[in-house]
């Protein structure tokens, strides 16, 4: 039997991308046993459309830079280059078309959203194409966040790397994976904040270290060099 090479869509608006996201990829791709995890930066998310959100172009440069020594981590300009397509299910359509059926594809999300999935355009649909990865922090609970109907949910939260790997091999359909990866306590709303912060005191150095601690290095560089998140 031919063995499916696995990977991860890791959507969202990365604005910036930040050590939390890191962690995050870092620890599914090595649970989940991926090939790699696949960064796609929304062009403008339908949920955020009166947003102020910083380019795609200043986006995309930072998720390049900061995944750029990490092989399993890989940044895709799917719904960059179709803005008129924004929703989940037609970016897993799209991708899977790409990879073709040697590719066995999980769309990660986190708590929040899977709190709000039946709001989602056409959820129903992309819980039947794909698995879903279910990003928690350790200790949340999620309550009565399953949707009626929705029986495949598997919680690995509890569970060793080896229980993981064979209930993953048993490939019964599309599941839904809970688990606890998101273990960095990091938020681009704290980032812009602390930009901010450093503006107002003039640039000083502790105020720099500061966002280094909450981003990769050459992240912080750019949004120095850019004056990103400066108003």
């Amino acid at each position: 039997m031919m063995t499916l090479r696995r990977a991860a869509i890791y959507g969202g608006t990365f604005d910036p991308v930040h050590n939390g996201h890191l962690a995050v990829a870092r620890t599914v791709l090595e649970l989940f046993e991926l090939d790699e995890v696949l960064f796609v930066p929304a062009c403008v998310p339908p949920h955020k459309r009166n947003a102020s959100i910083t380019s795609a172009f200043h986006r995309f440069a930072m998720l390049a830079l900061a995944t750029e020594h990490d092989q399993g981590l890989r940044v895709s300009t799917v719904e960059l280059d179709d803005p008129n397509r924004p929703y989940a299910v037609d970016t897993v359509q799209r991708m899977q078309g790409e990879m073709g059926s040697t590719c066995r594809l999980f769309f990660m999300i986190g708590a929040d959203s899977w709190s709000e999935i039946t709001t989602w355009h056409q959820w129903p649909r992309l819980l039947e194409m794909c698995d879903l990865i279910v990003v928690t922090r350790p200790g949340y609970e999620l309550g009565g966040n399953i949707p009626p109907g929705v029986a495949n949910v598997v919680d690995l939260r509890s569970m060793a790397p080896p229980e993981i790997s064979e209930l993953l091999g048993n490939d019964g359909g599309p599941g839904i994976f809970l688990t606890d990866a998101a273990t960095v306590d990091v938020s681009a709303t704290r980032i812009r904040a602390a930009v901010q912060s450093t503006v107002r005191s003039n640039g000083q150095a502790s105020d720099w270290a500061t966002l280094r601690e909450m981003v990769p290095a050459p992240v912080a560089s750019y949004i120095e060099k850019y004056e990103l998140y400066s108003n």
